[in-house]
């Protein structure tokens, strides 16, 4: 008997129109970016109070630098989350993943804010908060490409990096509402209020949040065309071991797309923790830099949104080439003018920033729209979380180390300018073929 395997069964395509849902697909998927973002922004804003809450005081370093141990574990299982997310995707639909991943990550947040801390149940409190983030990262792993792939493969095909600009721009709302939420607490409180149970509120938030998106998420639809592709493929080769597959049937296009994301994911890093640590270094205080904080955020979203339109009339390769290009021209001065006045340290953080934010629309149309739908979600996911975990997670830590060795950040802006260097030669030279279409 022919063993082949038989050809896609022809289906419809929505084409230029798009799916009738698509705007609601756009809604629950920018929901989901928001709640991601804002639960890993509280983590890093609330650092000081979650060590002095669930590890020992008798040394405060030390604390300080275990909580951060859960900032690392939340990314370091995202490759392991990403592929079982993305395989799930793969075999169940998006809209059943995106509500899994919904729970866990608004489960973890929400069970932070109930935990007991050190002084109730000893050493089961800094275990307790190390499994909530690993909860969290194994949800948050899936959530940004598999969203991606729900916005991109239900909307019209004229506008999908638009779309995904969306997309993009969603992931600097969260933050946003986690600096401006822990600034009124901060100011309605009391410091002792706050240190003692005030912060709690800020996780305890995260659960209407997550519901809203929840309840939303289960009633959207998945693509018609893509569950057909996907059936299809189930019947005629049941994937048995798709981690193997994804890497070596696409592991060249995977690489391609890492490689050309690596700028944006240290960028990415430097305006979520390095730029607040930088200016408060350069002596413009706590209130300055959070400032400069919440502005980044708020230039955010327009920034991605022009970068999808513009994209999908120009193509998204060339929208990279320039944004690339201005890092790599950029980078050095714009850590250069940190600190010698506050007027051109806001406009150089900004000015990055936005750079950041323009590419980041056809950077997610390429992580997602290379490869085909039967293994999208894992592929998608794993080149995403790998990029995203070793080479943006790590950008604290190398500047961390260029700084002690050199005694100078523009070692890091060296660092980073090499990254925008080898994600611009990409851009140019090995841009994927079918991130084209």
């Amino acid at each position: 008997m022919d063993q082949r395997p038989l050809a896609s069964p022809p289906v419809a395509d929505y084409g230029d129109e798009g799916s009738p849902f698509y705007r609601k697909v756009l809604l629950t998927a920018v929901l989901g970016n928001v709640v991601e973002w804002y639960d890993n922004a509280l983590y890093g804003i609330l650092a000081v109070f979650l060590a002095r809450t669930f590890f020992p005081e008798s040394d405060p370093t030390a604390a300080l630098l275990a909580t951060y141990v859960g900032l690392i574990a939340a990314y370091a299982i995202r490759p392991v989350g990403g592929v079982l997310m993305g395989r799930l995707s793969d075999v169940r639909g998006h809209r059943f993943t995106l509500m899994l991943t919904i729970g866990l990550m608004t489960g973890g947040t929400l069970l932070i804010g109930l935990l007991p801390g050190y002084s109730a149940v000893g050493l089961a409190a800094p275990a307790l908060l190390m499994l909530c983030r690993l909860i969290q990262g194994v949800g948050a792993s899936g959530e940004y490409t598999v969203a991606a792939n729900f916005i991109l493969e239900h909307g019209p095909r004229r506008k999908r990096q638009y779309l995904a600009g969306w997309s993009v721009g969603s992931t600097s709302v969260g933050p946003l509402i986690a600096s401006l939420v822990a600034v009124a607490l901060t100011s309605a409180l009391s410091p002792e209020a706050f240190e003692s149970w005030g912060w709690r509120i800020l996780f305890l938030l995260s659960a209407p949040m997550g519901l809203v998106t929840l309840f939303i998420r289960r009633h959207a639809p998945d693509l018609p065309r893509i569950q057909k592709v996907l059936d299809h493929a189930a019947e005629v080769s049941p994937p048995s071991r798709p981690f193997v597959e994804a890497v070596r049937g696409h592991w060249r296009e995977m690489a391609q797309v890492i490689a050309l994301g690596a700028g944006q994911r240290i960028g990415t890093f430097c305006i979520s923790t390095y730029f607040v640590t930088a200016l408060i270094g350069a002596g413009f205080g706590e209130t300055r830099a959070i400032f400069a904080s919440i502005l980044a955020y708020l230039i955010g979203p327009p920034a991605a949104i022009l970068g999808g339109l513009i994209a999908d009339r120009v193509g998204g390769r060339i929208v990279l080439i320039v944004g690339f290009a201005a890092f790599t021209l950029l980078t050095v001065p714009t850590f250069l003018v940190i600190g010698t006045s506050l007027g051109l340290t806001l406009a150089a953080v900004l000015g990055f920033t936005f750079v950041n934010n323009f590419v980041g629309a056809p950077l997610t149309h390429a992580y997602v729209m290379t490869f085909s739908p039967e293994v999208r979600g894992t592929a998608s996911a794993l080149n995403y979380n790998i990029g995203t975990t070793l080479i943006g997670s790590t950008a604290p830590l190398v500047a961390a180390a260029l700084f002690a060795r050199t005694g100078s950040n523009l070692s890091f802006a060296w660092y980073m300018t090499a990254a925008c260097v080898l994600s611009l030669a990409v851009a140019v030279f090995a841009y994927p073929q079918k991130a084209k279409a």
